[in-house]
């Protein structure tokens, strides 16, 4: 068994780009299963189910849900309480790690922290996972922390410190974006355009609707 866990960042990606039916096609040529935590659930359903301007792409997501093709952690034998204990011990390292102007900056939300908890929790359980997420610095953060320094101080203007010994306990874990699962429901033909310009299109699209991908990258993965 394997599991994609989304993070809410890339479910919205999606939506707002009506690609429904697409991550459900995409599903079935999955060997395994798409899961959502109670915390994602919150921020994809929940809350802008009751705000008109985001209440259809929550409604469709909702069928989702309702329908098998996101499930909840409890579907691979993880529960909730494991999750929010783990959940609480990566907002709070990620949360102090890194410091400017004298203040502990503030890296990531509830969400994606419960993401990597539950990442931690099924590669413990040796339960083959990826993490889809899309923002930027939470990528990075998994992905090269060191390098988060970097960007830090470009986005904030000024010098960042962190703290060694808590860099070095960031968990790593494999992410994928959603421009990447777009590439993939167009290689897999779930995506039925002819037009050649219907992947540049959809790539740009995803980027336009939140997703952190550079142009080069999307040049680099035209050319795969």
């Amino acid at each position: 068994m394997k599991a994609l866990i989304f993070d809410a960042s890339t479910l919205i990606s999606l939506a707002m780009n009506g690609l429904f039916n697409e991550i459900k096609e995409l599903k079935k040529t999955f060997d395994g299963k798409f899961i959502i935590t109670k915390e994602v659930h919150y921020e994809i359903i929940e809350r802008p189910i009751g705000v008109k301007r985001f209440e259809f792409e929550a409604l469709k997501l909702k069928e989702l849900l309702d329908g098998g093709v996101l499930e909840f952690p409890k579907s691979l034998g993880v529960d909730d309480k494991e999750i929010s204990v783990k959940t609480q011990e990566i907002l709070d390292l990620a949360n102090s790690t890194f410091i400017g102007k004298d203040q502990e900056i503030h890296l990531i939300d509830l969400g994606e922290a419960s993401v990597l908890a539950l990442s931690d929790i099924l590669k413990e359980k040796k339960v083959e996972s990826l993490a889809a997420i899309d923002e930027r610095t939470t990528r990075v953060m998994c992905e090269s922390p060191k390098k988060l320094i970097d960007l830090l101080e470009r986005k904030l203007h000024t010098k960042i410190h962190a703290d060694k010994n808590k860099i070095g306990q960031f968990g790593r874990c494999e992410i994928i974006r959603s421009a990447e699962l777009v590439y993939l429901m167009w290689k897999k033909k779930i995506i039925k355009m002819n037009d050649p310009r219907a992947l540049d299109a959809l790539l740009y699209a995803v980027k336009f609707k939140g997703c952190s991908i550079s142009d080069e990258e999307i040049k680099e993965i035209k050319r795969i």
